[in-house]
């Protein structure tokens, strides 16, 4: 992203704020891994969203219409010695040169400048409970305020959430959003082509997973949008399986949910596929269920349905294709009504996708599922899970089966991101028996 992609961000939220108003948002704390060893740093995603800017220690604070500048960025100031050990800072400097900050501060003076910033202004934008010892501060700067009114001071009398208006700018992706999402879909689905090639009995999941994250980092992706899935056998039956430590069995499936981070923009793919290489019968039988389900629900991510339109969608194939093999008993209509599908599929079809896998949004506006509209990207991801019901003939136990894409809406239906990846049956085994020979 540009300065201008930023610049135009914060304007948004500035036309949102309206006048008489500040905005404050501290940037993501270093995470500890153990002892003295810290997690990558990872800024917080709204702070990424307005600023682009990295390092932590770090405060936005935005000011309509203020003369002196309007966007101000409290940060590190150079410190060469610490620079050494830990790498460079930007600086005030840096922050109105690089970032395009109207004006920078340190982060040591917050406490003396946010509180005369505050002053005067009728709404503060903040959201309360993010990070817990940067709200002990808010709350003192607010009581001095108040406590001050007898010398005319004027405190804040509202106190507005900034992440619900920050959160509705970024359901809708720009061009520059959607074109990053598409590289970090591009790269996944590279990703899961290898591991297919890579796969076959006897391989340890977590090797699966190394061809992933070398896919991944070859391609301009530090990191996983979020820790892979990488499970096989009964192993694609939980749902968030992260231990990735079992070796891979003859005859049994492999679920892989994993979708690199580019430029901060997640992507989201699921594939299940043999481990030898070639689909059982009932393997096959389960599996073109949820590929029905999914494709029956993509068909319905356009302009004008509601969010719940593609979950209907697929619940209803799954659980037509679970009666057809008798895996469920009775009416469909019932069936679905009292929700007897949930046996073998307990979640949601999708979820919003963005800077966060799990992204921001709302999903219901006015107790009423909210009505789909281009720019908005959604994951599509049905699945069938079975454990070891002992009242189900053997052949369908310990089967875990999910296929998820991302998928765009556009002004005439949608775009399905990450496409490319396999997941006809067909597909799948002349991939992976190609790369045998």
């Amino acid at each position: 992203m540009n300065k201008k992609e930023f610049a135009k961000r914060r304007q948004q939220l500035m036309e949102i704020m309206g006048p008489d108003s500040i905005a404050v948002l501290p940037n993501a704390s270093v995470a500890t891994r153990s002892r003295d060893v810290d997690y990558i740093y990872r800024s917080d995603s709204n702070f990424h969203y307005l600023s682009g800017f990295d390092e932590p220690e770090s405060v936005i604070v935005i000011v309509p219409g203020r003369p002196h500048g309007e966007y101000l960025l409290f940060c590190r100031d150079r410190n060469l010695e610490k620079e050494i050990w830990d790498g460079y800072r930007a600086g005030q400097e840096g922050a109105v040169d690089q970032f395009g900050a109207d004006d920078s501060y340190p982060i040591s003076d917050l406490d003396d400048i946010l509180p005369g910033l505050m002053e005067g202004k009728e709404q503060v934008f903040y959201t309360m409970g993010n990070v817990p010892p940067f709200d002990q501060r808010m709350v003192s700067w607010l009581n001095h305020l108040r406590n001050a009114s007898r010398q005319g001071m004027h405190s804040p009398t509202e106190i507005i959430e900034l992440d619900h208006c920050l959160n509705e700018l970024r359901l809708f992706k720009s061009s520059n959003e959607i074109k990053a999402m598409r590289r970090a879909a591009e790269i996944s689905v590279q990703a899961h082509i290898r591991a297919m090639q890579f796969t076959q009995p006897g391989k340890w999941e977590y090797q699966v997973e190394a061809e992933i994250v070398h896919e991944f980092m070859k391609h301009d992706c530090r990191s996983p949008a979020y820790p892979s899935i990488v499970g096989g056998g009964e192993n694609g039956c939980i749902l968030h399986y992260i231990e990735n430590n079992h070796r891979l069995k003859n005859n049994e499936l492999l679920l892989i949910d994993a979708g690199a981070e580019y430029d901060y923009y997640a992507a989201d793919i699921t594939r299940t596929f043999p481990i030898n290489g070639k689909f059982s019968t009932s393997q096959k039988a389960l599996y073109n269920i949820v590929l029905d389900a999914q494709k029956a629900a993509i068909a319905e991510v356009k302009p004008g349905n509601h969010w719940n339109q593609p979950h209907e969608a697929a619940v209803q194939v799954l659980t037509e294709g679970l009666l057809e093999l008798g895996l469920l008993k009775g009416k469909l209509k019932t069936l679905i009504e009292k929700e007897k599908y949930r046996d073998f599929y307990m979640h949601r079809t999708g979820h919003w996708l963005g800077m966060d896998v799990h992204d921001v949004g709302d999903y219901k506006i006015g107790g009423e599922w909210r009505m789909l509209e281009p720019g908005m990207v959604l994951t599509v991801e049905p699945g069938i899970y079975i454990r070891d019901p002992v009242h189900l003939a053997k052949k369908w136990h310990f089967t875990g089966i999910r296929i998820e894409d991302d998928v765009l809406v556009t002004k005439t239906g949608h775009d399905v991101l990450t496409q490319a990846a396999p997941k006809e049956v067909d597909d799948i085994e002349a991939l992976m028996a190609t790369a045998r020979h």
